[in-house]
């Protein structure tokens, strides 16, 4: 069994999206966010990063609990736990592993800058809306290149559409319109259509709300999230 400690963000869903095209058993435990539950000492030993999401698999290598944090590390984890989604050939194989990196990388932090600039900064502040902004569609233009000349980003669905996906599905909110990059539409259609991912996104729905109020603020951007620990 699989305890999943998470909320519905992008780097989350990546992971709940993955347990359930493994059919992977999992337990959700909910960490708000915006309530400072990443702070809590208990999470904080699986994560101590004070990021979500993180797992404990209860039968890891050698029989024995496997805590793990980073949401590309998990990825790659469950990958090799299943024999799933990462291709065994070399070639093959880092051909996934690049494109994660890229979203771990790239458009993870630089899509969630533009995110921020745009929707969540008290003050709107132009240098930063348009340097990430412009940066953001810089990115998509990347992922519209590759996807004109393969189905997925490693050729056949892996890790890296799992890793990416979360991410383009907020675009308004990066300033990107998703029609002046047709082949990212394309694959963007054929990745909402897929059951484990729309069951991985359900992951917590009901829990998700808007982050703007002071506590959440002050827990995501402010003093308490950048306190040394």
């Amino acid at each position: 069994m699989i305890d999943l400690y998470s909320w519905p963000t992008p780097n989350g869903h990546k992971v709940h999206i993955m347990l359930e095209e493994c059919a992977l058993p999992y337990r959700v435990h909910p960490v708000d966010i915006g309530a400072g539950d990443q702070f809590a000492p208990e999470f904080l030993e699986i994560s101590p990063n004070n990021k979500i999401p993180a797992i404990v698999d209860s039968d890891g290598p050698g029989g024995r609990p496997m805590p793990l944090f980073e949401s590309g590390a998990i990825l790659v984890y469950l990958a090799a736990k299943t024999g799933r989604l990462l291709p065994q050939g070399l070639r093959d194989r880092y051909a996934a592993l690049q494109w994660l990196m890229f979203q771990v990388g790239h458009v993870g932090p630089m899509l969630g800058q533009a995110h921020h600039f745009r929707q969540y900064a008290p003050e709107r502040i132009e240098y930063a809306v348009d340097r990430y902004t412009r940066e953001a569609a810089r990115l998509y233009g990347v992922m519209d290149r590759r996807l004109a000349r393969a189905e997925y980003f490693a050729g056949a669905y892996s890790i890296a559409d799992i890793a990416i996906y979360p991410w383009t599905r907020p675009h308004q909110n990066q300033g990107v319109d998703l029609a002046q990059f047709p082949h990212v539409q394309r694959w963007s259609q054929a990745m909402a259509a897929r059951p484990a991912v729309q069951r991985g996104l359900d992951v917590l729905k009901d829990h998700r709300r808007a982050l703007l109020d002071e506590r959440s603020r002050e827990n995501l951007f402010g003093a308490r999230q950048t306190a040394r620990r």
